[in-house]
């Protein structure tokens, strides 16, 4: 029986929490030229000779307060459970399988399963809802330049982003009702950041990106491509589902690197800012990131925890990201049933 093709694809982690397996990770991720976007030779010179030396080491200790003996890092972990139970969605009609940007498992691995099994098309989702050129658009690259090298190709197609994707927002929204979401202070859309230069190349019209204050505030022709935009829409849907007024939430974005300007807010100074104001209760969504990693499990709930109760707050409460949730199973199954 002919079988369809499924590649789920998300960024990748270390193979383990030791320092040389977390070099090995941030080598090869950063030096993506989609990912740190400029000349060759000073990526290679800031990459190889300053980001990853110094920050391998740190970055191990941090992999370590998140990992389990038993299931590793908490962004493989799930990303194997939401294989596992869309191949069980599917049935026998479709053959899914599992990839990282980065590390392991590979791109290049799961593609040759793919083609071991003899499927007839191939559908990729990167596991991004909102489109980046660092993230979906490697994603693309990757999956096209090892496909060049088959002698014959099966169809191929790509979900570009999801962000406004009618399940997810309601597997965020039923995720957060369990904390009672209108007894914070306030609540906060935490998005991963990117350079503004990222931001202004998206834009195809030359003229729309930065040129005023609230040019992400609604999602148009001009902006359609653009990770922000889309980022400050699924926030809103988010909120309209909760009913959050929208002068009680902030969106704003994390993990900056580097001295470049990047999207704006940045989410340690609004944490700093509502502590500031007498604001003792958090609650923080992260909305770019389909499991729980790195960054939600210990930026927001460790850093930005510490940094809020220093200036004052009591807590910071993380919504856990969409993970092995039914309801997000049953969004990634009408994805794939839709082409």
């Amino acid at each position: 029986m002919a079988k369809k093709g499924v590649l789920l694809v998300n960024l990748g982690t270390p193979d383990s929490p030791e320092t040389k397996d977390v070099r090995r990770y941030l080598d090869e991720f950063l030096m993506d030229p989609r990912v740190i976007d400029i000349n060759p030779v000073s990526r290679a010179l800031l990459v190889k000779g300053i980001i990853v030396p110094f920050r391998s080491p740190k970055s191990a200790k941090l992999y370590q307060k998140i990992w389990s003996d038993e299931t590793g890092s908490p962004l493989l972990h799930y990303s194997k459970l939401q294989h596992q139970l869309l191949q069980q969605r599917l049935g026998d009609g479709y053959q899914v399988e599992l990839a990282m940007r980065y590390q392991n498992p590979s791109i290049e691995s799961a593609l040759k399963r793919l083609k071991d099994g003899l499927v007839d098309s191939i559908q990729v989702i990167p596991m991004f809802p909102q489109y980046a050129s660092a993230s979906t658009g490697s994603v693309y690259d990757k999956v096209m330049e090892l496909l060049a090298d088959w002698p014959t190709k099966p169809g191929v197609s790509f979900i570009n982003s999801f962000h406004d994707n009618e399940l997810m927002i309601e597997t965020f929204a039923n995720n957060a009702k369990k904390y009672q979401p209108e007894t914070y202070d306030h609540i906060l859309f935490s998005f991963h950041g990117l350079p503004q230069r990222q931001l202004i190349k998206s834009d195809h019209t030359h003229n729309h990106c930065l040129k005023t204050s609230d040019c992400c505030a609604v999602l148009t022709d001009a902006n359609k491509f653009c990770y922000s935009a889309q980022s400050y829409h699924t926030a809103r849907l988010i909120a309209e589902k909760l009913n959050i007024p929208k002068e009680k939430y902030t969106i704003c974005f994390q993990s900056r690197l580097g001295s470049d300007p990047w999207v704006q807010p940045y989410t340690s100074e609004v944490v700093a800012k509502l502590a500031n104001e007498g604001k003792k209760r958090l609650l923080v969504f992260c909305p770019a990131f389909v499991a729980d990693c790195l960054e939600t499990v210990y930026e927001v709930t460790e850093e930005y925890g510490d940094e809020f109760k220093a200036l004052g707050g009591e807590h910071v409460q993380l919504v856990e990201s969409l993970n092995d949730s039914s309801t997000w199973i049953d969004a990634l199954e009408e994805m794939v049933r839709a082409v």
